[in-house]
């Protein structure tokens, strides 16, 4: 058994076998691992820690104890890797004879813990040195006092595990104690949550721990903060949280975490934050809804017989497939959106000769389209560099192509009078600049001989510039077209200017300020639909803090880069993605439901696209990932995708579009989801009822329009003239 505090004095039994399985294996836990194995040192002592050499004092507390366990945990640290596997075999073939209960890796991976049972003649160092004899194996002579904790890791990291060590014997227990803080309150530790399990409050919200709700939050929001930023984010995640913890101060300071500030100033970061107008938190109840889904995924898919990816909510590089995994390589985890958006239609324009057939029976071509976003010196060229790497093969076949072009230019430039032109040799040349006349870009197209043109464009803000006096509009319907592969062209009488009628393959990347954005979607650019086909994607807010340290990719790296392009390219017709169009099929249900509940136009507008666009990720992710049929993780890429484009869609554009709605301007603000239009009217209700909570910003028509819509789709019955009853619908 594993004792934990309490009460003052008491200490009771509260974990079994399953229980502690548990502890190792909860999302949090999960998530940390990936993110230590992955090189984030500092978030190793937020890992669950356990004590196995001594039982906790009277007070809970483990400092300073003198009562030893039965057992003894052992720290194996700086083995080489390829001495791993020989060091683990020697350790288990000597299991009997060493008593052994734990073995498991350690955190950063480079050694193992393991826990056996204590020699009662020998002291706890000389146990130390005689288990280090017996396996041939040196001991960590720093993790030797019995009140040493070590950061344990998760059940797939775990190597053996006897049930002996749950035994409870009369004077020592022969199990390990959750260990914590020398002297903390509580035996847990962990400084995303001080999850005190006698605490006052549930630690969970709708069966999801706290600590996995903060850890969410940190990784939409930028990552957890930095010194100079950690009472600003505090605050921020003090406010979105008290829509989940009902207002309570008190509540919010047992489950926010601390970064090492005191109390008080907790307090005070708390109630500052409490003390602002009541408006709900959009950002707080997807994150609940998205990790509800989850976890009900897993549990749908727990006994299918293929190797599926845990079901996250969060990015996992290590779960990526080839080329999008080495294009995150030295990029700190704040910035792996931005990274991956701005690469995906360069990915995307490699697979140009594959089509695959959407959830409404259409056939798509991949067209994808991205802006990242952010303020001046946001470290944009993050992208720009991964980007880079996965141009070159364009680069190297453009070069040839446009040196032929050139060659006929002078050619026909140098000709005598009464000499034939020569013969326009018509090359390919498949990445354009971004500031491409109209004319010349037609030119490409109808050279293009099928395949996908690309842009890459450094400043949103130049493009801008270089479409005045009436270019930008048909530059934009080029682009609009461009996602699902519409018809385009002009038509001159003229030779000086290029003539035709082309189908638009065009994806590209392009990198701007947040005012560039504005400017470029102003309100009636917005309603005429490129918003809602741009995959957007924003850098971290950097305002105030440390600069962050990147890495170069190795050779190696940008080698297997070059790989993923080449697979992508040697994938030509229709590929079949059922489980993806089922997939998405639910998340555009679930989201056209989100919306119809809310009377949310804004939502249900851009939730249509980033479907698609979730998809064609994840028709990516597929491709590169060289599996018959898709992965549980491709699935989870998409939704993923699918997820954080319709957020930044809504954060980006929203606002702009919502203005066009004249019904709508006061029924898209942040609710939580028990306070949409439709759960708030009485289970009988009027359109007197329905007109109050839409506070006459609808005229009789949209609200005739809004119950219609209900009817439809059967969550309500009329009894009466102006009368209506809810009907019971799963939500």
């Amino acid at each position: 058994m594993i004792y934990i505090k309490d009460g003052a004095k008491m200490m009771r039994p509260i974990l079994t076998r399953e229980e502690y399985l548990a502890q190792r294996d909860s999302e949090t836990q999960k998530m940390l691992m990936r993110k230590v194995r992955g090189g984030n040192e500092k978030l190793k002592s937020s890992l669950v820690q356990m004590n196995y050499s001594c039982l906790p004092n009277e007070d809970g507390s483990l400092k300073g104890s003198k009562h030893m366990s039965s057992t003894i945990g052992m720290d194996v640290d700086h083995i080489a890797a390829e001495e791993m596997e020989p060091t683990k075999q020697r350790i288990l073939e000597k299991k009997d004879e060493l008593g052994l209960l734990m073995l498991e890796e350690s955190a950063r991976g480079a050694g193992y813990h393991l826990v056996f049972r204590r020699r009662p003649e020998l002291s706890q160092e000389d146990n130390l040195k005689w288990a280090s004899d017996l396996l041939g194996v040196q001991y960590d002579e720093g993790a030797k006092d019995i009140t040493r904790v070590f950061f344990t890791t998760t059940t797939a990291q775990l190597h053996y595990l006897d049930d002996s060590i749950f035994e409870v014997q009369e004077t020592l227990s022969n199990s390990p104690c959750v260990g914590g803080e020398p002297g903390a309150d509580s035996n847990l530790k962990s400084s995303i949550n001080r999850e005190d399990l006698g605490g006052s409050f549930p630690s969970t919200f709708k069966g999801i721990p706290y600590t996995s709700i903060i850890a969410e939050y940190w990784r939409r929001t930028g990552g957890e903060p930095t010194e100079g930023e950690r009472n600003d984010r505090l605050h921020k995640l003090a406010a979105n949280l008290r829509a989940i913890c009902d207002d309570s101060e008190d509540w919010l300071l047992e489950v926010m975490p601390r970064f090492g500030l005191p109390e008080q100033e907790m307090k005070s970061i708390i109630h500052s934050a409490c003390k602002e107008p009541t408006k709900g938190s959009r950002l707080m109840d997807d994150i609940v809804r998205v990790l509800n889904e989850n976890d009900n995924y897993i549990n749908e898919n727990e006994n299918q017989n293929e190797d599926l990816s845990p079901v996250t909510s969060h990015l996992s590089p290590q779960k990526l497939p080839i080329g999008l995994k080495e294009s995150l390589v030295g990029v700190p985890e704040s910035m792996h959106m931005p990274v991956l958006c701005g690469v995906l239609p360069i990915a995307a324009a490699y697979a140009d000769q594959v089509q695959v057939e959407y959830c409404d029976g259409n056939l798509h071509h991949l067209g994808l389209m991205s802006i990242i976003r952010g303020e001046q010196a946001s470290n944009k060229s993050v992208v720009k560099n991964a980007v880079d790497v996965w141009k070159r093969q364009f680069e190297e076949e453009d070069a040839l192509a446009r040196k032929r072009e050139e060659e006929w230019k002078e050619r026909k430039k140098s000709r005598k009078a009464n000499e034939k032109a020569p013969d326009d040799p018509h090359v390919l040349i498949r990445m354009v600049p971004v500031t491409v006349s109209c004319s010349t870009l037609l030119k490409r197209f109808k050279n293009a001989q099928g395949h996908t043109l690309y842009s890459f464009g450094e400043e949103l803000d130049t493009l801008r510039k270089t479409n005045g006096a009436g270019s930008w509009s048909s530059k934009y319907d080029v682009y609009r077209l461009a996602f699902d592969k519409g018809e385009w062209g002009q038509d001159y009488n003229s030779d000086a200017a290029e003539s035709g009628v082309v189908n638009v393959a065009y994806n590209w990347t392009m990198l701007g300020t947040n005012g560039a954005m504005r400017k470029c979607f102003k309100s009636d650019n917005i309603e005429n639909g490129l918003s809602s086909r741009i995959l957007v994607a924003e850098m971290p807010d950097a305002s105030f803090s440390k600069m962050p340290k990147f890495r170069h990719r190795s050779a190696e790296d940008e080698a297997r880069i070059g790989q993923a392009v080449t697979r992508l390219r040697s994938v030509t017709g229709l590929v079949d993605t059922p489980r993806l169009r089922k997939a998405i099929e639910e998340w555009v249900e679930q989201k056209r439901v989100e919306a119809a509940k809310d009377i949310d136009h804004v939502k249900d507008v851009y939730r249509k696209r980033a479907a698609v666009i979730g998809f064609r990720c994840g028709v990516v992710f597929h491709l590169l990932s060289g599996k018959e049929k898709e992965t549980k993780a491709c699935l989870d890429f998409a939704l993923m995708m699918a997820d954080y484009c319709l957020d930044q869609q809504i954060k980006t554009f929203g606002d702009a579009l919502r203005n066009e709605y004249v019904c709508a301007e006061d029924e898209c603000k942040r609710r939580g989801t028990n306070h949409s239009v439709f759960d708030s009217l009485p289970p009988a209700f009027t359109i007197e009822d329905l007109r109050a909570l839409k506070q006459g910003f609808c005229n009789e028509s949209a609200l005739r329009m809004i119950i219609s819509r209900w009817m439809r789709d059967g969550w309500i019955e009329k009894t009466g003239r102006n009368h209506w009853s809810k009907l019971k619908v799963e939500s």
